[in-house]
């Protein structure tokens, strides 16, 4: 009988049964004058006794503002120093962080803080072409003439309040550096009683995935879920003291706060933002002048960083490893990286939102083919296993879809019931939608995924929330959307449109309907108008037909001959 594609992580490795808080305190008492966190962009720097500071001050003022445990807290806001200390404080006082993606526009920022419950936003001035305290306004007008704390709002009745991270914000946003003064409100033991009223098992993080119904979906997080992914994560990097991590990832994302950030807390190492968002020769300057060991990156941000015309002479010779997560890493692309930035052990990983995030990791003896032809094995105290479509395992070597369970499996969506129970079985198995092939020895290699899903540049687009999107729009009768691949994205979004009889609409008038409204990742690349789409003779939409008309007509094009 053949073996069944299921494996459990080792158990030699204990799970933490800490909150984040008590975690983040055990390292700043035994670390308290190394360097803890150093925002380049910002010029700033603290070590872990002045991080703390600046955490317990953000938390007590936080108190004073009426968060109470279970409150939601939103971050709108870039990579920065802020980030972090609003990351910890809100651990800290038993709120539950929101993060809201930087590229949101107003009609995703209203779902997300509506769905949410969201008290508190805590938002940075603006972010390349967003305006954030415009959006906010056209959100709340009431908040210019509410008192602090005590906004009354229509269109988010949750919402109290909103913080500022610019230094002069617009009338009703409360500035960060005023919280300070209402820190002076809450007694240290007031906090300290706050503090030991918590749970490790309770929610600490809302991170909204795009749905592939069109509504963002919440994947609620617990302290428990994401300390010991970012712990075992930095165990498998070999991850101490001496270590100095560089973190271009965003923050708003696992990559960055869990694998990032509670990565650097658990064991101590320092964390470098090199800019509020990727920039290849930021990043690099970062490694060369802080001696980064670690660096963390998808694909596409390694390949940038390896073609920059800067890379040659910088020093990178401080690093050891990494890691590649978000998608597929080309073979040479991984030696180049190994060979030419030092990064000997560099690592994969592979996870979702819903499991806090990484399941499965090579390690840094692994032979560089598996390290370019699988995800690696399962993680520590997690299991994982792939099924066919009745549910049953299937043999190693044989595919499947990828399940995981233990730990790291979300709590469920915010306020979603139905969509958890779809997601998660009555076992507590997480199902990925990932296709997938174990091999003997345990590796696993992904061979598809949700036939939906896109991946472009790591952001996972669902095509459902676009095509819902798009008949929004009055001269829109119809929408497909479709992946096709990218040599620099990864993949790229195409459209096909049908118009309404009687309406008309250029390819540049809807892509710039697009900006105004979602994300820029998702904004289609490539818009189709067409009369009708490839259909079965039962009348469904063939989606593998569009791609591939859409591959051979860009493969034209570029040829010259379109």
């Amino acid at each position: 009988m053949n073996q069944p594609s299921y494996t459990r992580g080792g158990q030699d490795r204990p799970l933490l049964t800490h909150t984040i808080g008590q975690a983040f305190d055990a390292t700043v008492a035994r670390c308290a004058g190394r360097e803890a966190l150093v925002s380049r962009h910002q010029g700033l720097r603290y070590t872990w006794q002045q991080l703390a500071e600046q955490v317990d001050i953000h938390a007590r003022a936080l108190m004073a503002l009426g968060v109470a445990t279970g409150d939601r807290v939103g971050i709108w806001s870039p990579n920065c120093a802020q980030w972090c200390i609003l990351q910890v404080a809100t651990a800290k006082v038993g709120a539950i962080l929101v993060n809201v993606n930087p590229a949101y526009r107003v009609a995703e920022l209203e779902y997300v803080l509506r769905q949410s419950g969201c008290r508190w936003l805590v938002c940075a001035d603006a972010f390349k072409t967003s305006d954030y305290h415009a959006m906010v306004q056209a959100l709340a007008p009431e908040l210019a003439n509410a008192p602090t704390g005590q906004l009354a709002c229509e269109r988010l009745p949750a919402l109290r309040g909103v913080v500022s991270l610019a230094s002069n914000p617009p009338a009703g946003f409360l500035p960060w550096h005023a919280l300070a003064d209402w820190s002076q409100q809450v007694t240290a033991q007031a906090y300290t009683t706050r503090q030991q009223s918590l749970q490790f098992d309770q929610p600490v993080n809302i991170q909204y995935t795009s749905g592939t119904t069109g509504a963002p979906k919440g994947a609620t997080l617990s302290h428990y879920n994401i300390l010991n992914n970012g712990f075992m994560v930095g165990e498998s990097l070999g991850l101490t003291e001496k270590d100095r991590m560089v973190i271009p990832v965003p923050l708003y994302h696992c990559f960055g706060m869990v694998m990032g950030n509670l990565g650097c807390i658990t064991h101590g190492s320092t964390m470098v933002y090199p800019g509020d968002a990727f920039d290849a020769e930021l990043t690099l300057r970062a490694v060369a002048d802080e001696q980064g060991t670690i660096l963390y990156g998808v694909p596409t941000m390694f390949i940038a960083m390896l073609d920059h015309p800067a890379r040659p002479g910088m020093d990178l010779s401080s690093l050891r490893s990494g890691i590649m997560a978000g998608a597929t890493c080309p073979i040479e692309v991984m030696r180049r990286v190994i060979d030419q930035m030092h990064m000997g052990e560099v690592q994969i990983a592979y996870g979702m939102t819903e499991t806090s995030p990484v399941s499965l990791q090579t390690g840094p003896d692994d032979e560089l083919e598996l390290r370019v032809t699988t995800v690696g094995r399962t993680q520590p105290q997690l299991e994982n296993k792939l099924i066919d479509a009745e549910g049953c395992v299937v043999p190693r070597g044989e595919i499947g879809e990828l399940c995981t369970r233990g730990y790291s499996v979300m709590l469920g969506y915010w306020e979603n019931p139905q969509a958890t129970a779809d997601a998660i079985d009555a076992a507590g198995w997480m199902h990925s939608g990932d296709l997938a092939v174990m091999d003997e020895a345990g590796y696993v290699r992904i061979v598809g995924r949700n036939k939906d899903m896109i991946i472009r540049g790591g952001e996972n687009i669902y095509p459902r929330e676009l095509e819902e999107f798009f008949y929004t729009h009055p001269a829109v009768a119809d929408a497909q959307v479709i992946g096709i691949p990218c040599s620099r994205y990864g993949e790229e979004i195409v459209a096909w449109i049908k118009l309404h009889p009687g309406h008309s609409a250029t390819a540049q008038e809807l892509q710039s309907w697009c900006k105004a409204h979602i994300a820029h990742y998702k904004v289609p690349r490539h818009i189709r108008f067409v009369e009708e789409y490839p259909m079965t003779v039962t009348g469904k939409v063939q989606k593998f037909k569009m791609r591939e008309i859409s591959v051979a007509e860009m493969a034209l094009a570029q040829k010259g001959g379109a």
